[in-house]
């Protein structure tokens, strides 16, 4: 097992605790982060189907929109120049929030309607009723363009870090998981191996002691049988010569 492939920590009880606290750690993380990135899988799947049903309709709606304003012209001639000249400020005003999935954060736009309107006596005279559902198939296509709008914007942010978690996920599945276990194998091994030497030491000792016990019993029986065994003396039953000063 090459260094690359672990991490550089030398093999002691203390390094198996951190390294099995470690791929607990990663373990937890992972499951987080696959939990997340399906949450907004699922988000992104609904999302996409929203856009696409929208779409289509947004297709319709601009379609009977474009004929409504040809009747309208029709009916009621260029009013175009009369609505500029009545337009103060808008009416029509997107407003955003921030909607929390998993996490992140997705802008929803919404189309708000403010003041009094200012078109009311717009085709009074001729082509009123062409006028009335001209402004209101625009302003329901408006309505779509917002929603469409915010939902292209939180597809987009949604991909963005749909890719990212995924990224993370196999990171931590495929290099991170895998090199703190090789490094705990590493260190198992290791601790194994001291292991074996400690028992091997200690049984060469005792070897050792045994022989050098069995020798010292081998060496006192043959000096007993030789008879060469001298008892200890007392100095007390010593005779020693006078002295003469």
């Amino acid at each position: 097992m090459s260094g690359k492939d672990r991490i550089a920590v030398f093999p002691s009880r203390a390094a198996m605790t951190l390294m099995k606290a470690r791929l607990k750690g990663a373990q937890k993380g992972h499951s987080l982060l696959k939990k997340k990135a399906d949450a907004l899988m699922l988000r992104f799947r609904q999302i996409l189907a929203k856009i696409i049903e929208t779409k289509m309709l947004m297709g319709d709606v601009m379609k009977e929109a474009s004929f409504s304003l040809a009747e309208a012209t029709y009916s009621a001639g260029d009013f175009s120049l009369g609505v500029l000249q009545n337009v103060d400020k808008a009416q029509t005003k997107v407003k955003s929030r921030k909607d929390n999935v998993a996490g992140v954060s997705l802008p929803i736009f919404e189309c708000v309607s403010e003041g009094a309107d200012t078109f009311m006596l717009t085709g009074l005279s001729r082509g009123g009723q062409q006028v009335a559902h001209c402004k209101e198939l625009f302003g329901k296509a408006v309505t779509l363009l917002v929603e469409l709008a915010s939902l292209q914007t939180s597809f987009i942010t949604l991909d963005e870090v749909i890719k990212i978690t995924n990224r993370r996920v196999n990171a931590i599945e495929h290099v991170i998981i895998p090199r703190i276990e090789r490094t705990i194998s590493y260190i198992t091994t290791e601790l194994d191996e001291r292991e074996r030497e400690e028992f091997y030491r200690l049984k060469k000792i005792q070897e050792k002691k045994k022989k050098m016990r069995d020798e010292n019993e081998a060496e006192k029986a043959r000096l007993q049988a030789l008879g060469q065994r001298k008892e200890a003396r007392n100095l007390l039953d010593q005779d020693d010569p006078d002295l003469l000063f």
